[in-house]
């Protein structure tokens, strides 16, 4: 496991994204800590706990996005 000094880590709001039973969850304005070399993002127990109840819930989103959906194999045929 790597290990990260607060120094190399940056507050920012990002857009947090995930699946979880066949649908595709989007939350943006998240607070994060990003790491500046990496890009790799840090949540606080609070912030996932947070995350994971608007989902859980089925709160009313904010608005709703259509996206496409391809499979990698027929993408490679073409």
């Amino acid at each position: 496991m790597r290990q990260y000094h607060d120094e190399n880590l940056s507050k920012r709001s990002v857009t947090y994204t995930l699946e979880f039973e066949g649908k595709f969850y989007i939350i943006e304005n998240v607070p994060a800590r990003v790491n500046d070399e990496t890009g790799e993002q840090f949540f606080s127990p609070d912030t996932v706990e947070r995350l994971h109840q608007t989902i859980l819930r089925h709160a009313k989103p904010h608005r709703v996005i259509e996206t496409p959906v391809y499979e990698y194999t027929e993408m490679a045929l073409q």
